[in-house]
């Protein structure tokens, strides 16, 4: 346990602790979290999200192991909606526990830990390919929710415009897709593209973490008790639907803990600014990133812990 402390969880609080550090002591100003967000967000994780797909040898394992990652995803939103037709709870509370469970950091804060954890080149392409199904349908079930919020209905059509024109517009989503297709057809990458893409994909680990921190300074955090609540939806129930899922498929241990711990990821940076676009629980949103990423980060420790 302690040498998984010293080797995974210290290095990575260490990172977000300089990005925090770095607004704190004025060395970054207000709204430079923004650049350092669209570097990452267009630049590093894209390439590294391209890179590894476009060199995968795409096999009936592989497509299992994927599928295994879309799973607790969909197990989790069919709970909630018994719950919901069996109890009737608020449709915002609802909307609520969606958000806070789905939408998780499985690209900036998943594949550093992996990489962390696991830091050989199989590691990084089992965390990158857990994106690549994972992360589709989490952003588009949260942009479909947060559409139903703003228009006050329940009809699912009316939320699926916005969410395709969310979807051409991602780099994230559109080099999954172009790296799907390069190694399905097994299209190389020339080499001087190449040698660029990989240069900036290997900045992303550090660039996100230390980007995470910078965006929790400065922020203005309430209802921290429900915040902690709220973060067990996404830090302890979906890995343990995760884990079910593996068990059930039948994973190996690799590509299982992977998936298991790509579920326990925090709430995704992202939230906090679609929450103020769409007046979505704005402070509960601030304050569920804060603590699910310092949970999260120690959960993760232990279920790494445990899992080994």
């Amino acid at each position: 346990m302690d040498n998984i402390v010293i080797q995974i969880t210290l290095p990575m609080f260490l990172l977000m602790g300089a990005g925090f550090l770095s607004r704190k002591t004025g060395i970054l100003k207000a709204g430079d979290e923004r650049v350092l967000s669209a570097y990452v967000y267009y630049f590093a994780m894209p390439s590294l999200s391209l890179l590894n797909l476009a060199e995968t040898e795409f096999t009936g394992e592989t497509f299992r192991f994927m599928l295994a990652g879309i799973f607790p995803v969909i197990g989790i939103l069919f709970l909630y909606m018994v719950f919901y037709y069996a109890f009737r709870p608020p449709r915002q509370t609802v909307y609520l526990w969606i958000l806070s469970s789905v939408f998780g950091s499985v690209a900036f804060y998943g594949v550093p830990f992996i990489s962390f954890a696991f830091p050989t080149a199989q590691g990084e392409r089992l965390a990158l390919l857990a994106v690549a199904s994972i992360a589709p349908i989490s952003v588009a079930t949260c942009i479909m929710i947060l559409e139903l919020h703003k228009l006050r209905t329940a009809r699912l059509v009316e939320g699926l415009k916005p969410v395709l024109i969310n979807f051409s517009k991602s780099p994230l989503i559109l080099s999954i897709l172009i790296g799907f297709f390069l190694g399905l057809t097994k299209t190389k990458i020339p080499f001087p593209l190449l040698s660029s893409i990989r240069m900036i994909g290997h900045t992303t680990t550090a660039s996100a973490l230390f980007m995470l921190g910078v965006f929790l300074y400065g922020r203005k955090y309430g209802s921290l008790f429900q915040a902690f609540k709220l973060s067990l939806l996404r830090i302890v129930l979906l890995p343990c639907l995760g884990l079910l899922t593996t068990k059930l498929l039948g994973l190996p241990h690799l590509e299982s803990t992977v998936l298991i711990l790509m579920h326990g990821t925090p709430v995704a940076v992202s939230v906090i600014v679609l929450s103020e676009r769409y007046d979505f629980f704005k402070e509960t949103m601030a304050s569920l990133i804060l603590v699910s990423s310092i949970g999260g980060g120690i959960l993760l420790t232990l279920w790494l812990f445990l899992l080994r």
